[in-house]
């Protein structure tokens, strides 16, 4: 009998730890709270004004972005959170950058006002200059003879790659139920490319003639380099190729493709077309990136060093207020913190907010974080073994139907638990997908737990990178929902007894290059 005893006592203890061991979910109480304060007391408004109109552009190391930072942090201060702070992330071989004054018009064959957009890092011109548009054809190295000593002072039209057809698709779009079924489906069976994926160009020659044309261009003087890109009359942004210390690059322009074509078209008729311009922007020997921290402090004695990291990156191209790409992200994860400050969550894990910068030239913050924190050198640093799970957003502002779990199977058990009071604000597919162009690949590439949520994509790829992309490309109810999903997934995340563990991958091999 004693030893029937012990055996029920052992079997009793092995039960009891494996339930213990198992994922569970904050209360309902908590659920009930934090949607409480997210939907109804939500200051998704004022802070979608404050990032996007106040903070205006954040380009990686210009003026605007520094203003922006500062302004972030004493936002952070006045809701609460713990040592809101502006930290050097990686050296920015560019500098800093800013636009000054920005007019373009065509004067000849009659008068039109065009709405430019100067490329980033490029120059200005000297005062207002006035020239003849030359359509700019380099298809080789032995095209650019052809123009040899007859392009200075003249201004530059690049034919453009794309065309502009009806679009009968609806401007903005939500996922529809098959579309977020099939999410669900494992693809890691999916046959791949033979080829694995590689182009169907010679992608060095392209550079070799890139780099040869800028050289050309650098030496010939034209007055200004103009490309197309971008419809519905909206110019998009983009930068040139340039290193802080470089002499100052010719100046260079997008607009939209409808007004790029007409030019172009009047001159293979035979028009003459002239253009008048003026460009001011300034160059600043800013070489650093910077991410902004906060923290909402960990009160278990062996988890709060453990990180629950909650982020989107901060800078923005240079033409609109960068509001979907990606305010829209620093916003939700602003408020989601705010949420559990107002409610007096005490998590057992650190909470802390990384508000990234350089993302667009190259993930440049987040990398930054993952060498002073985590892993440099082929080395895993004192942070990786603490790093419990990072939530990223920059998808626009779209409302969250699910999650990309990374092909991590061991997410599943950990999201499955946590889901269970938001699948009422329609958070409902877990997929074992992979999704890239952000910051969590940062972390994914060394297996650590970093994922991007499935969202709706509404307008964003009309409006992202564009002069276009303000205050009025966000959807408010959309953010509020999210924000909400984050502070409820960030409080499981923080006081669950498990952490979701590292996705297996081999540390000792150089993880390919970003």
């Amino acid at each position: 009998m004693k030893k029937f005893l012990v055996v029920l006592s052992l079997l009793a203890l092995c039960l009891g730890g494996n339930r213990a061991l198992a994922q569970v979910s904050e209360s309902a109480e908590w659920a009930s709270r934090i949607k409480a304060e997210g939907l109804s007391n939500s200051k998704i408004e004022e802070l979608s004004q404050f990032m996007t109109d106040y903070l205006g552009s954040r380009l990686t190391a210009s003026c605007q972005k520094r203003r922006a930072d500062s302004l972030v942090i004493e936002k952070l201060k006045e809701y609460g959170f713990s040592n809101p702070r502006s930290a050097f992330a990686m050296e920015f071989p560019r500098g800093g950058w800013d636009v000054v004054k920005t007019y373009a018009a065509m004067t000849a064959p009659y008068y039109c006002a065009f709405t430019v957009n100067p490329k980033a890092w490029s120059g200005s011109t000297d005062g207002l200059v006035k020239g003849e548009c030359v359509v700019f054809n380099i298809q080789s190295k032995e095209d650019l003879e052809k123009y040899r000593g007859k392009v200075a002072g003249k201004i530059l039209l690049m034919p453009s790659t794309q065309t502009v057809d009806i679009n009968f698709e609806p401007l903005a779009s939500r996922y529809q139920e098959e579309e977020l079924e099939a999410l669900k489906t494992d693809n890691r069976a999916t046959p791949r490319n033979r080829y694995g994926g590689r182009m169907n160009f010679d992608y060095r020659a392209m550079m070799e003639l890139r780099r040869l044309t800028n050289e050309f261009c650098a030496s010939e003087k034209p007055l200004c380099i103009v490309t197309g890109s971008g419809s519905f009359n909206v110019p998009s942004g983009t930068g040139v190729n340039y290193k802080a210390g470089d002499p100052e690059p010719v100046p260079e322009i997008t607009m939209p493709l409808e007004d790029h074509g007409r030019m172009v078209r009047l001159i293979e008729k035979g028009h003459k077309v002239e253009m008048e311009l003026e460009l001011i922007n300034r160059f600043t020997d800013d070489r650093e990136v910077h991410n902004i921290y906060a923290e909402i402090p960990g009160t278990d004695p062996k988890l709060k060093d453990e990180i629950i990291l909650l982020g989107g990156h901060f800078d923005s191209w240079h033409g609109g207020t960068g509001a979907a790409d990606n305010a829209s992200g620093c916003i939700v994860m602003i408020e989601a913190m705010r949420i559990l400050q107002e409610l007096g969550f005490k998590p057992k894990r650190t909470i802390r907010l990384a508000l990234w910068g350089g993302e667009e030239q190259g993930l440049y913050g987040s990398r930054g974080y993952l060498e002073q924190y985590l892993y440099k050198d082929q080395k895993k640093l004192p942070g990786f073994d603490k790093f419990a799970l990072y939530l990223n957003m920059d998808n626009g502002s779209g409302r969250f139907r699910g999650i990309y779990l990374e092909r991590n199977d061991a997410a599943f058990p950990f999201f499955e638990a946590w889901m269970k009071y938001i699948e009422s604000l329609g958070f409902q597919y877990l997929s074992p997908r992979t999704t890239g162009g952000t910051d969590h690949q940062t972390f994914t590439r060394f297996g650590l737990p970093a994922y991007q949520f499935i969202q709706d994509e509404l307008e964003y790829f009309r409006t992202y990178h564009t002069i276009m992309d303000t205050y009025e490309r966000l959807s408010l109810s959309d953010l509020r929902v999210d924000a909400t999903i984050v502070a409820w997934l960030a409080a499981c995340a923080a006081n669950d007894p498990g952490r979701i563990p590292v996705y297996p991958v081999n540390l000792n091999q150089q993880p390919r290059p970003f």
